[in-house]
């Protein structure tokens, strides 16, 4: 079974930068996006053998998530069921026979760390929402999960201790969903794999030069490990400041 997450940044402009070209030579069997910035309908999304699930901000051309799936799921469900979590558009869950696959676009702390009381709120909701769905099944959960959790995950790890996204906050939150029966399945493949990368700013050349950070993420339930076939980084795949990342699971 082959699942791909991608950071879109907006799903309108990666439509014009050659989206439905990567869709179909990847042939995923489950395809999350992030970051559509838009609501179902406002552009032809046309994935023939797909159904489609999107769950869209209140506000206009912000955040969003959307899945693809060719394998039809037992249920859907949108958001966490926490009032002030629910208005963005940020996570979806499918379940399917096997697991429990939640797409999740995780808050961004911000410059200035504006937003990080609210992230470490976002967290401790989202790590009890996880938790109680691995008691059921096993959980694959995939998106911009907006955090390096360790100095490999980042070209310039020094200079960007503190900032939104590798804030000591923040890589402790990830510290404590892996510690609570969940691996990043890169990392259990590829422990000491440097240079892999999932975003770069668009300024300074930063992909050019591969100055990127890690971000992107499948994570899984820990009695998963086994399942794992593989899990890949594209960064040779433009249309966004993300690129895609996947995990290739065998039931």
């Amino acid at each position: 079974m082959k699942l791909i997450s991608w950071n879109v940044n907006g799903l309108r402009a990666c439509l014009g930068k050659g989206f439905t070209g990567f869709f179909s030579q990847l042939d995923a069997d489950i395809f999350c996006v992030q970051e559509t910035k838009m609501e179902q309908g406002q552009a032809e999304v046309d994935l023939p053998g797909y159904q489609q699930y999107w769950n869209s901000a209140e506000k206009k051309g912000y955040s969003g998530t959307a899945v693809f799936t060719r394998i039809e799921p037992l249920s859907v469900t949108y958001d966490l069921g926490i009032e002030e979590h629910d208005h963005e558009g940020r996570v979806i869950t499918l379940e399917y026979p096997e697991f429990y696959l939640v797409n999740c676009y995780t808050p961004n702390a911000k410059r200035g760390l504006e937003r990080l009381d609210y992230r470490m709120e976002w967290e401790d909701a989202m790590r009890a929402y996880l938790m109680a769905l691995d008691k059921k099944k096993p959980v694959v959960y995939c998106g911009d999960l907006n955090v390096a959790h360790n100095p490999i995950d980042l070209k310039n790890d020094k200079s960007n201790e503190g900032n939104a996204g590798y804030t000591p906050e923040e890589r402790e939150k990830m510290t404590q969903l892996l510690g609570s029966g969940f691996l990043d399945s890169f990392r259990t493949l590829y422990p000491d794999k440097e240079g892999a990368y999932s975003w770069w700013s668009y300024m300074f050349n930063a992909r050019a030069n591969n100055t990127g950070w890690r971000i992107d993420y499948f994570i899984v339930s820990e009695r998963l490990r086994e399942n794992i076939v593989d899990s890949t980084i594209w960064p040779e795949v433009t249309g966004s400041d993300h690129c895609p990342v996947g995990l290739q699971l065998d039931f």
